[in-house]
């Protein structure tokens, strides 16, 4: 894969440190061990805000995770998109018919490695429906989905458990969502 802020020699260690002082500083705390092996889709919930994105960066360089993240194209505008692509960005077109699933699922069986971060709500807004793509695509390839969230009430963010999809989509969803059903964003009226 690419070169990324998550693993960019000399850069990737400064910025670790730089973001534990940030997140020591203003109170927020880092949840979650390093990985052995980073192989997994991971999600983020509740994403309540623009600044869920800075916590986001400040945790997994923290962590030491080497992640990608997708994001709608939109976040992708010349000339920035070099910059966010370097942050592990990963542009999706939602306006068009394709199979980022598939094409997802493709790129793990290409890498020994690989943890994508797909926001489920697929927006900032409140949402009754996640998005089921993240599912589909740890599924088929057959890694584990890796729970990420940001609980504003308690002021953590972080990774916790690996969740197993069984195929079964609506039970799945349903254990998936319990985990999440405590946390706050930092919106939390968008929680």
């Amino acid at each position: 894969m690419r070169t990324t802020i998550f693993f960019t020699p000399v850069i990737t260690p400064i910025l670790r440190w730089l973001a534990i002082v940030i997140l020591y500083v203003t109170g927020w705390k880092a949840r979650g061990e390093e990985l052995a092996h980073q192989r997994c889709v991971l999600i983020g919930a509740p994403h309540t805000s623009n600044w869920d994105f800075p916590l986001m960066l400040l945790v997994v360089l923290k962590l030491r995770l080497r992640v990608f993240w997708m994001g709608k194209h939109t976040l992708f505008p010349f000339p920035f998109a070099g910059i966010m692509k370097w942050l592990g960005g990963i542009p999706i077109d939602r306006s068009r018919s394709h199979n980022v699933v598939n094409e997802t699922v493709r790129q793990y069986r290409e890498h020994d490695e690989l943890i994508v971060l797909i926001p489920p709500e697929g927006t900032r807004s409140k949402v009754d429906r996640w998005k089921t793509g993240f599912y589909h695509i740890a599924n088929l390839a057959q890694v584990p989905i890796l729970l990420g969230y940001v609980d504003a009430s308690n002021k953590e963010a972080g990774i916790a458990d690996f969740f197993a999809p069984t195929g079964e989509l609506d039970k799945d969803m349903q254990e998936i969502r319990a985990f999440y059903a405590p946390k706050k964003g930092l919106r939390a009226e968008n929680s």
